[in-house]
């Protein structure tokens, strides 16, 4: 295709040089002469790039640039040599991680005496799945390169069958996460989720207070039927940011970013993990939660409906006062923004009228939704659901396969999700998790902590470990199981215990730059500086731990969780 367009481009602009010269004889004679010891015509493109769903209202026009390069003189020097080309990047496993996260899963299996109570192939299989999480933290190669060796190595080594190492891709909650990444495509294809959050911009946007308010509570909106939080965050509410803050003269990496930029982004991103937190279908990780949960026996009914009962009270809690805590701790330079209303209302009528494809967009996912809210009753599983859905937008022309296709995010989580799904789930059956609680258990019982003591020391231990880990979906893989064993030795109620990790996934994704996809997108927009992403992150991860514990506390006994 490139060299299609330089080609199209080449022809045009000798057809027109020959048009400028068609009265001049001489001149195109002397052309003619030119060109036929000459090189060939030089073209030189400006790069261009894909731009996101913008919030400016003067969208820049992508433009070519053209140059005809002059035939060489016959005294003219030479020209210089070229000089030399780059030596390329190294190729394959950088070293040292590959060496680090090897070494983690061989000193455990040669150097660590096989534990009492173990088998031989579940430390086997525990040594490998050390290495591959060591791998996801060190990332020797991208995530799903390495979870692939890693479930080689599990063949290799015999430690389990093909089939087993290979059953969780055809695990459902696997399949609904893969097509929430399509879905998640059509709201930013079609503009939907873009029209919903500047209508939100132009009913509360009067003040930078009540501008983060609208950007918060549009994504609440959003989330349900968008269940990818980075796809929310770069797709939406960056561009729309990013442009409200250069219109009022906050600039990224200036000292003109507090004015407005820093504290919106701020905001939404510890408004991120209580709105991907409220509902079930609102991140990735909470299926996912759910599905391990499932494999310890802990099941819990009508998930949908079950999960927002549980979420509701504290998460809109946390998305009331965290705007607001934050104008108090990092306020913003820009108190009110008069013009911002007006702004959104001009992009609306730019943006014209609700189109066919939205409605359909729409309409889809109030299905979807519903679905997921009544499948139980209706017999319809969540992942049944989310095909229709998705089998909507495929008849009706919303998305097309290649939209499907060119969704690389979602066919490397199905990779590296399967993985660590089928690993953790053959620990569970060759009983080293089990293994693993009862020894966690007995400390715990040694310390003389009753069962809610013990249920807050792990909760916080859960939480503060995502330091070590850059993603929400690879921390629940790697220690979710582990961790609900442990809470149900403990003597913990299992449901409690297993949703109150599920919304504690979705909490520590604001903790620090690269605990999440939605982290790195917002950090990597230049309006905070490091040292206040740890500060805020920390901050108000305690905060958030407060209101989830004193409000959840008394909101799970009423509903009988406890």
């Amino acid at each position: 295709m490139e060299s299609f367009a330089l080609h199209s481009l080449s022809t045009t602009a000798t057809s027109t040089l020959l048009s400028h010269h068609h009265h001049h004889p001489s001149r195109l004679s002397l052309l003619r002469r030119t060109s036929s010891r000459s090189p060939p015509s030089t073209i030189s493109l400006r790069s261009l790039s894909v731009q996101p769903l913008s919030f400016s209202l003067l969208k820049p026009i992508p433009r070519f640039s053209t140059r005809i390069a002059a035939a060489p003189q016959d005294n003219a020097p030479p020209p210089p040599p070229p000089s030399p080309s780059p030596s390329p990047s190294p190729q394959g496993a950088k070293l040292i991680p590959l060496i680090l996260s090897i070494s983690v899963g061989l000193i455990l299996r040669f150097a660590v005496p096989v534990p009492e109570g173990v088998t031989p192939q579940g430390w086997q299989l525990l040594s490998i799945f050390l290495s591959t999480i060591a791998g996801l933290v060190l990332s020797p190669l991208p995530v799903g390169a390495w979870a692939f060796i890693g479930l080689t190595a599990s063949i290799v080594t015999k430690t389990l069958s093909f089939s087993a190492a290979f059953s969780a891709f055809t695990s459902e909650v696997i399949w609904l996460i893969v097509i929430s990444f399509f879905f998640a495509r059509g709201f930013v294809k079609t503009g939907l989720g873009d029209r919903i959050a500047t209508y939100f911009v132009k009913w509360l946007g009067k003040s930078t207070l009540g501008l983060s308010y609208g950007l918060t509570l549009s994504e609440a909106l959003i989330a349900p039927a968008m269940p990818s939080t980075t796809a929310r965050a770069g797709g939406i509410f960056l561009p729309i940011i990013k442009s409200l803050s250069l219109s009022a003269g906050s600039k990224p990496g200036d000292s003109s970013s507090r004015k407005l930029g820093s504290y919106l982004i701020q905001s939404q991103f510890q408004c991120a993990g209580n709105s991907s937190a409220l509902f079930l279908t609102a991140a990735a990780q909470n299926l996912l939660c759910l599905k391990l949960a499932e494999e310890l026996g802990v099941v819990i009914s009508n998930p949908w409906v079950s999960w927002f009962k549980a979420a509701s009270l504290p998460a809109i809690i946390s998305l009331l006062c965290t705007p607001f805590i934050l104008y108090k701790l990092y306020p913003p330079e820009t108190k009110d923004t008069p013009d911002a209303p007006g702004i959104a209302a001009t992009k609306l009528k730019q943006m014209g009228p609700v189109t066919k494809n939205e409605w359909i967009m729409v309409g889809t996912m109030l299905l979807a939704v519903t679905l997921w809210i009544c499948g139980e009753t209706l017999g319809i599983p969540s992942v049944v659901a989310a095909m229709i859905g998705l089998s909507i937008l495929l008849l009706l022309g919303v998305l097309n396969w290649d939209d499907c296709l060119s969704e690389k995010s979602a066919w490397d989580t199905l990779a590296w999700f399967a993985v660590l799904v089928g690993m953790a789930g053959q620990l569970t059956n060759l009983g080293v998790v089990t293994w693993m609680s009862d020894c966690v258990a007995k400390v715990l019982q040694s310390l003389s902590l009753g069962w809610p003591a013990a249920f807050g020391l792990l909760q916080a231990a859960y939480f503060f470990i995502h330091y070590l880990f850059a993603s929400q979906t690879g921390h629940v893989g790697a220690l979710f199981s582990a961790f609900l064993a442990m809470h149900i030795a403990a003597g913990v109620p299992g449901i409690l215990a297993a949703l109150a990790l599920a919304y504690n996934t979705n909490l520590f994704g604001a903790l620090t730059h690269y605990s999440s996809g939605q982290a790195a997108v917002y950090f990597g927009a230049g309006y905070v500086d490091l040292p206040d992403v740890f500060k805020i992150g920390f901050v108000m991860a305690t905060i958030n731990a407060i209101i989830w514990g004193v409000v959840g506390t008394f909101w799970w006994k009423f509903l009988g969780l406890y």
